[in-house]
């Protein structure tokens, strides 16, 4: 990840590649106030430093077979590291879990799980979850319709340094 901070212009091309990741350069240089080859050079570093970690196509969950959404609240048996490590590691081999994020509160883990059906939730996904000894309880709650889904992250204006 880069460490150099970003500026005005930096931010203004991952709005614009958030909300396009298809955009031509050559539009975004003109969106961002660029000529187009230091734009190039700008999203290649952007690229290089970690900054932009890579670009997918949005798809309608519904409109490819996936009609669930759960979200997961998971508690681990321990809090010991290899039992979080354990859980975190079967989680991540499962195609159908989207998100995956340690949180504070009443659960360890938070997953967001994206499935045809509740059958193929309970007979696939519950089943190998229950069936990892690191995990205690599991607390699922089912979309019943989303608003926004995978969103643009709300980056703000670069903010003038202190010197």
């Amino acid at each position: 990840m880069t460490k150099t901070p970003l500026d005005a212009i930096d931010l203004k091309i991952l709005r614009e590649v958030q909300n396009d990741a298809r955009i031509a350069n050559i539009t975004l240089a003109d969106r961002v106030g660029l000529s187009p080859s230091p734009c190039s050079r700008r999203v290649k570093l952007l690229e290089e430093g970690g900054v932009i970690e890579g670009y997918r196509a949005v798809l309608n969950r519904p409109a490819v077979g996936l009609g669930l959404t759960v979200f997961a609240g998971v508690r681990v048996e321990r809090h010991a590291q290899d039992q979080a490590d354990a859980f975190v590691e079967a989680v991540l081999s499962m195609p159908e879990v989207v998100a995956c994020h340690l949180i504070s509160g009443d659960v360890d883990f938070l997953i967001e799980v994206v499935v045809p059906d509740m059958a193929t939730y309970e007979s696939t996904i519950l089943r190998q979850l229950l069936s990892l000894t690191a995990i205690r309880d599991i607390r699922s709650s089912f979309a019943m319709r989303s608003y926004r889904a995978g969103g643009a992250l709300p980056l703000s204006p670069a903010r003038p340094s202190k010197t």
